[in-house]
């Protein structure tokens, strides 16, 4: 199953290049407004008036009243940081979906089909069952699944590494084979943790959240994805070649397997990156590099600038829900992502005009 080449046909309003800078305009404004937003809104409502006013202040070194202190706090050093995560994480999530897609030909491909979610499980179930890192604080979570994500990385490549190089199905088989093996793996080290609730903080954990954001966790994660979009748009003419097929591919001077090769490791440690940081968020890799190329067509290059805007869009959007439709209780994030990804995923495999690799 490949990608979809043609996506099926390129909107008429995008079809040029010049055509896509309204899209991005509008989409950049747009997230604008879903952060402040975003930062207003919660179980505490700051209006967004005096919002605008601590998010000014904390970036031109303004004066704060002392009955301003406490909203500031929530808005600046709760909030923020928060929202911003969730910005580079949606961002990170679609423009890998992008790439994962066009490295195994898969239209079902994510970023997590690699098991990097399910080796960056084990590491986690492990601080949360048995405390190991414990010398690491705070940052002991993150560090234990970006571990596991690269542990999980290595094991995946060697084993569908071959003489022949590697191969989409290859890769997939095995990621999703060894996926199985790092779920039993948690599962093992949650039967056996000392502590009851164990089981319901990976699973929290497992289903994504951004309760445990800080401006500490923003850094690495967003150099992350930042350079996975340079990277990958400098590289989009060769997504676009390798969509086609290896044979394809070899015809007109790409090499798919070195190219494959890199696109494994930028997206086994990109994915990493953010896994530790906001746990597995499912279906933002999956739907919206479909709903992004329904917008500007299948170039990559369009795709690639326009997916991080959308994702970083929707993942605001859904981080907001998850936070304040049953406040002061906290929805997971991969809870909303998959009711709002499964029915637009099954009206995407229903829309005529659009090709998802094959009839």
């Amino acid at each position: 199953m490949t990608v979809p080449e043609a996506a099926a046909r390129p909107s008429p309003r995008v079809s040029s290049r010049s055509g896509l800078s309204p899209v991005v305009l509008g989409l950049s404004a747009v997230l604008v407004v879903s952060v402040v937003v975003g930062v207003s809104l919660g179980p505490a409502v700051v209006p967004l008036p005096d919002t605008v006013r601590y998010l000014w202040a904390a970036l031109t070194g303004g004066a704060i009243g002392p009955e301003d202190i406490t909203d500031y706090s929530i808005i600046w050093q709760v909030r923020t940081p928060r929202v911003l995560l969730a910005v580079v994480v949606g961002a990170g999530l679609s423009v890998l979906g992008v790439a994962v897609q066009a490295m195994v030909r898969n239209a079902l491909a994510d970023p997590f089909i690699l098991g990097v979610s399910s080796g960056a499980s084990v590491g986690a179930s492990a601080v949360l069952s048995f405390g190991l890192f414990a010398g690491l604080g705070v940052y002991a979570l993150s560090a234990a699944a970006f571990l596991g994500a690269l542990a999980a990385s290595v094991l995946v490549y060697a084993a569908a590494h071959s003489r022949a190089g590697i191969t989409p199905l290859r890769l997939v088989l095995t990621g999703v084979a060894l996926a199985y093996g790092f779920q039993a793996a948690m599962s093992v080290i949650v039967f056996f943790a000392p502590f009851g609730e164990a089981a319901r903080s990976v699973l929290f954990w497992l289903l994504g959240s951004l309760g445990g954001a800080t401006w500490g966790s923003l850094p690495i994660a967003a150099a992350a994805v930042a350079l996975a979009v340079v990277v990958l748009l400098r590289g989009s003419r060769s997504l676009d070649v390798l969509a086609m097929g290896d044979e394809s591919a070899a015809s007109l001077g790409v090499d798919a397997t070195a190219l494959r090769r890199r696109l494994f490791l930028l997206t086994a440690v990109v994915t990493g990156a953010l896994v530790a940081v906001s746990g597995a968020v499912g279906f933002v890799g999956l739907v919206m590099p479909h709903l992004v190329r329904i917008l500007v067509g299948a170039d990559h290059r369009r795709v690639l600038t326009v997916a991080p805007l959308a994702g970083a869009i929707f993942l605001v959007w859904v981080d907001l829900a998850s936070r304040t439709l049953f406040a002061p209780r906290e929805l997971p994030l991969g809870v909303i992502t998959a009711l709002l990804g499964v029915p637009v995923f099954v009206i995407l495999l229903r829309r005529r005009g659009y090709l998802f690799g094959g009839r």
